[in-house]
């Protein structure tokens, strides 16, 4: 009886090890650089993992060739980065990371494979003697931000959703109405005094000295303003020109848009859009595919920060969506140039 009873406490012990062996953080190198595997949970997505390690979906998505607006399996294995963003190699505060030493590896080989960290931290945080270490051996060599500060990042981006429903995005339409609104606002009162209506009224001014006399021609003039809202191209074209005179076109590609609602277009064919990584006042073409239509839009800032904006690249106003001839749709094929 004591015998068995001897084994059955060694058998509980080696598998109360290999299980916390199993939420270890093993690094491996690759030719771009060291990750972590992630195995995916039930209701994980690249926005869920992504707050876990502290990234930005798109930096996993390419770093695994991935589109970012395609789902994961359960139970897929995705590569994670550890960058600078994620990844301290300067002091002992998180999550450990190990590398398990192969063969022929002294610590020099482990720490030219882990981004030449100091030979110094390695044996401090290993708590090594020498620079000999057996082959199969797990070293710390980094910490990642622990997975509990991870929890609280989304609350600034949805304040109103305490429980922080990742999956279910469709959930919350009503909401990038409203944020687009707050932020089309802010650029509007800059944008008039600077080029547009400068412009304007110089050319009023001067067609009214040369026809004081005869009124019945006034009326003929008014039309004229009118005219600029019916062009489907849209208001800033004169400058996508001029812009591209300075700076060629260098950006040609196709993306997934939705609309926000705004007020502006409608009668002054101003249209803008919300766009990540394109600075803000920077015009752009945006034909729809389905009929070759074209409006040229401003930017008037990004749009990562908002949550319902996931699985887009762009946000449109409706008012350039009428004149590209896109229905009330959430999301839809355009080609943008800049």
């Amino acid at each position: 009886m004591n015998r068995k009873y001897v084994v059955f406490i060694v058998m509980t012990l080696l598998l109360s090890q290999f299980v916390m062996a199993q939420g270890d953080f093993i690094a491996k190198s690759s030719s771009e650089g060291l990750y972590v595997n992630h195995k995916v949970a039930p209701k994980e997505g690249l926005y869920a993992i992504a707050r876990i390690y502290h990234l930005h979906p798109r930096t996993i998505a390419s770093f695994n060739k991935i589109d970012i607006n395609q789902g994961l399996n359960l139970g897929q294995v995705i590569k994670i980065p550890l960058t600078n963003e994620n990844f301290n190699q300067q002091s002992s505060q998180g999550t450990p990371v190990y590398y398990i030493v192969g063969e022929k590896e002294g610590l020099m080989k482990v720490s030219n494979l882990a981004n030449k960290v100091t030979l110094a931290r390695l044996r401090d945080w290993n708590k090594l003697s020498s620079d000999v270490v057996p082959a199969g051996k797990k070293l710390i060599i980094g910490y990642v931000a622990n997975m509990a500060d991870a929890a609280p990042a989304p609350a600034p981006v949805a304040t109103s959703e305490p429980k922080q429903p990742v999956t279910p995005v469709q959930e919350t339409k009503p909401a990038p109405a409203e944020k687009p609104f707050v932020v089309e606002e802010k650029p509007l009162p800059k944008e008039e005094p600077k080029k547009e209506e400068p412009k304007e009224t110089p050319v009023v001014v001067k067609e009214e000295p040369k026809k004081e006399e005869p009124r019945r021609e006034q009326p003929k003039t008014a039309p004229a303003p009118a005219a600029t809202p019916a062009s489907e191209d849209g208001y800033f074209k004169t400058a996508f020109a001029q812009q591209t005179r300075s700076t060629p076109i260098s950006k040609n590609e196709t993306v997934t848009a939705g609309i926000f609602k705004t007020s502006s277009g409608w009668q002054d064919a101003k249209y803008y859009l919300l766009v990540d990584g394109v600075p803000t006042g920077t015009i752009i073409r945006i034909t729809n595919p389905d009929n070759n239509k074209a409006v040229y839009a401003k930017v008037l800032g990004e749009m990562s920060s908002i949550r319902q904006n996931q699985g887009m690249n762009i946000r449109i106003s409706n008012a350039a969506a009428s004149a590209l001839g896109v229905g009330e749709s959430d999301k839809f094929i355009v080609n943008i140039a800049y």
